[in-house]
């Protein structure tokens, strides 16, 4: 077993890693020898029967399905996805260490001066922000679940003005762990070029926040839950939603998404 500063060190040279890692094209031989590296290191550092390492081994590195006409683009993106849902897990474990271990000669001080990626602080939140339009209906039963999963749902109007502007408001609740954008048929628009081609579309604040958090959160703790037949973002195109389904099923796919990035969350609660 490693002291609780060598095992901080260790994970902590693990993440610096990734970055390049995520240059790479996927089936490289550098990443096959980093999961191996880390792997070892996590036996070494939590035991061989540790659910550290279950938590670690469970991240998806390529596609659950595909067909032969899916691009390369969307395996490759999958290959970088999985090594940022990687880097959170390993800081989360860093946490860890850093508030549950015993001293081990490493003194408070220098423990928490270590530096962590600048969304960690965001890892231990149970705030879930929800981004919403006019269908009050789909609100309320995203909400109450994240609730069932022993989450927050932040709704901005719920929330006290306290004298601010609607964008100071959204800033200071935007404190989140993870934010779940309702892409429902809201509103109808159409191009300038293709006046005819009429579309719905989610509300303007929706794609807003939805863009705001994918750049303060990232794209891995940012999802989107679209309803019927709907006009989604181009410049988001070919990123996998999750389709709001009257059998319930977007509950459970919702659950294994959160519990990649992190959340422990029990299926149980999705019934």
């Amino acid at each position: 077993m490693f002291s609780k500063e060598n095992s901080i060190e260790k994970i902590k040279s693990l993440i610096e890693r990734i970055d390049e890692l995520q240059r790479l094209e996927r089936r490289n031989a550098k990443f096959k020898k980093w999961i191996r590296d880390t792997q070892i290191a996590l036996e070494h550092i939590f035991g061989n029967e540790s659910r550290h390492i279950t938590d670690f081994n469970r991240i998806r590195y390529s596609l659950g399905a595909f067909t032969s006409s899916t691009p390369e683009q969307k395996f490759q993106q999958r290959y970088v996805d999985g090594l940022e849902d990687a880097r959170y897990v390993l800081v989360s474990m860093i946490e860890e260490i850093q508030e549950y271990w015993e001293e081990d000669g490493v003194s408070n001080e220098s423990s928490q001066n270590i530096k962590l990626p600048t969304s960690a602080s965001y890892l231990n939140s149970k705030k879930i922000f929800l981004i919403h339009g006019h269908d009050n209906g789909t609100k309320e039963t995203v909400a109450r679940f994240i609730s069932q999963l022993g989450l927050e749902p932040i709704i901005l109007h719920e929330q006290a003005n306290q004298g601010r502007t609607v964008i100071e408001k959204f800033e200071d609740h935007s404190d989140v762990g993870y934010a779940i954008a309702l892409i429902t048929p809201d509103d109808t628009g159409s191009s300038n070029k293709d006046p005819d081609n009429v579309q719905h579309r989610a509300r303007q604040n929706v794609i807003f926040e939805f863009g705001y958090f994918i750049g303060k959160l990232g794209r891995h703790k940012v999802m989107g839950l679209v309803k019927g037949d709907i006009e989604v973002p181009s410049d988001y195109s070919g990123v996998l939603y999750i389709p709001i389904d009257e059998s319930g099923a977007w509950k459970f796919l919702l659950l294994k998404e959160l519990k990649m990035v992190g959340y422990d969350v029990d299926a149980n609660n999705a019934i």
